[in-house]
Parts: C-alpha cells; structure tokens; sequence
C-alpha cells in the first residue's frame, strides 16, 4: 500500500493555490457588495480543492496509461503512478474515493445555496458540478482526453477563472451579475499561464508521446508570446475591475504591487527552457493566490 508520503506528493499541493484563488475572489467581490457567508466559503473552498486533487490524480492515471511519462523526456517532478510509488489499482480507487467526495460537497454546497430559488437554478448548479467532475476526470484520460488535443488551456481558463469565480459569486449573492467577471477573467488568464509553462517545459516530451498543446501548437518563441498577451491581458482585467468598481481611495490599488513580481517571473520565463521552467510554476501559482487574497482586501477596505 502507497505510503502518506506518497498520496500528499500525488496531491500536487503547489496546485492547490488556484483553485483556493478562485474562491477568495469570488467571494470576496460579493462581499463588498455586502454579501457574505463564512460557511458558503468554507464549503466552496472544500469544493474547489477536491475536484484539483480529483484532477491531479486523474491526471496522474491518464498520463501513466497513455506512456506520456514514460517516453524519458519528461522534465517535471516524477508522477506516482509513472514512478511505481502508487500502484494504478490504487490510484484508481483513490479517484472513485475523491468522485465522492467531490460529489457529496457539490450537493451540500449547492442545497445550501438555491434555498429559496426555483428548481432550475438546483439543477442548473448540479449540471455545472457534473460538467466540472467530467472535465476532472477527461483533461488526460479516455481515448479522446481533451487536455491531448489542444483544448487544455481553454478548459484551464474557463473552470480556474469563469466557473470557479462566478460561480462563487452566485453561491454567496444567489444573483448573477457583471461585476465578477473581469477578475474571472483575469483570474483564467493566470490559470492559462500557469499550463503554459507547463506544456513549454515538457514540449520534447509531449511531442514524443503525440500528446498535442497550445505550447506545442505555438512553437516555444511564440508560445512566450502567447504568455506576454496572457500576463498583460491578466493586468488589465484587475485594474478596469477598479475603475468601474473600486475607483478610490488609492490604496485599493495596492495589489498592482504583486504586478511587478509577476513582470519578473515573465522576464525570467523568456530567457529559460525546458526543466529550468519548472520552479516558475509554483512562482506562477503563488503569485496568483496572493493577487487574489490581496485583491479581496483592497476592494473591501
């Protein structure tokens, strides 16, 4: 049987900072429109972090079974299954285990927030819970995984940004409005970074197990393209936030500090390749998480 050690390194807790990200801004746009619950939040939060520990496990599965980590190109940390550290039966029932889970705190999560609101809005909110456990599941495994045929960053941009925000939004307000969507947005483009290093660092890889990605698409001179307009677009969506929303005082601009420690991370990011991208994903994905924290705190200040 894996050891602890084993499932906690199968987790892949640097990922976990997104999808905590998510929550924190949705939640925090509907508070200052005085709209807030600590136990909403704290059950999204559950949410969001068991379908990325879902998605990173199935990951793990998916590219064992399709030979993606075992082609000896791979650049990142080795996978669990891949390295022999988590058997693929273990894994397996690991996945079916966090299904539940995911499953259960989506319909508590969702019971808890149409109170009061027609059927539609109860089954519309289950039908996008099962849309995000499928995309879990799909993004590397099945004969037609869509993270293998180029759609990897749009489904990262859409789930990490629009759903997870947005959809924190309505849980917290029951209301749908205009006002989450730029940091969604901003939100999906981090996202999109995030997976566009990934797919850079690993493109010899990905290109020998036929594994198909913007990255790979772009070639790598245009793919760093690709992430200057990813970055640039990011900083836009945060600061039109504030000028249609939190226009002053000043100090609600504060959070454009973390701008600068992401502009170096993107002068970096064009000077290196291959594994030596690596240590710009977690950069990438803590930069992220404290935009969104900090964010919070200056629209609501």
């Amino acid at each position: 049987m894996a050891k602890i050690s084993n499932w906690i390194s199968a987790f892949r807790l640097r990922t976990l900072y997104l999808a905590v990200a998510g929550v924190t801004l949705g939640s925090g746009v509907a508070l200052q429109e005085g709209n807030f619950s600590a136990t909403t939040f704290v059950l999204a939060l559950l949410l969001a972090v068991s379908i990325q520990i879902l998605s990173n496990l199935a990951n793990d599965l998916g590219d064992y079974l399709k030979g993606t980590d075992i082609t000896g190109k791979r650049q990142g940390p080795a996978r669990a299954v891949q390295s022999g550290s988590i058997s693929p039966g273990e894994m397996r029932a690991a996945i079916a285990i966090n299904v539940a889970i995911v499953a259960v705190t989506g319909v508590i999560v969702v019971v808890d927030a149409v109170k009061g609101l027609p059927l539609s809005s109860l089954l519309i909110l289950l039908g996008i819970g099962i849309v995000c456990i499928l995309s879990a599941l799909f993004y590397t495994l099945g004969k037609h995984a869509y993270g293998y045929i180029g759609l990897g960053d749009l489904f990262a941009f859409l789930f990490f940004g629009p759903v997870a925000v947005i959809g924190t939004y309505f849980l917290q307000t029951r209301s749908l409005a205009f006002q989450p969507v730029l940091p969604a947005v901003g939100l999906g483009f981090i996202s999109t970074m995030i997976l566009n290093i990934n797919n850079m660092r690993d493109m010899d890889n990905d290109r020998s197990a036929g594994k198909t990605t913007v990255a790979l698409l772009l070639g790598e001179k245009n793919a760093k393209i690709y992430h200057t307009l990813l970055t640039f677009g990011m900083f836009a969506c945060f600061l039109q936030y504030n000028f249609m929303f939190a226009p002053s005082p000043g100090y609600r601009y504060l959070y454009a500090t973390i701008f600068l420690f992401q502009f170096y991370i993107l002068t970096q990011l064009r000077r290196k390749s291959g594994r030596e991208l690596d240590p710009y994903l977690k950069h990438t994905s803590m930069a992220g998480f404290l935009l969104a924290v900090v964010f919070t705190i200056c629209i609501n200040i």
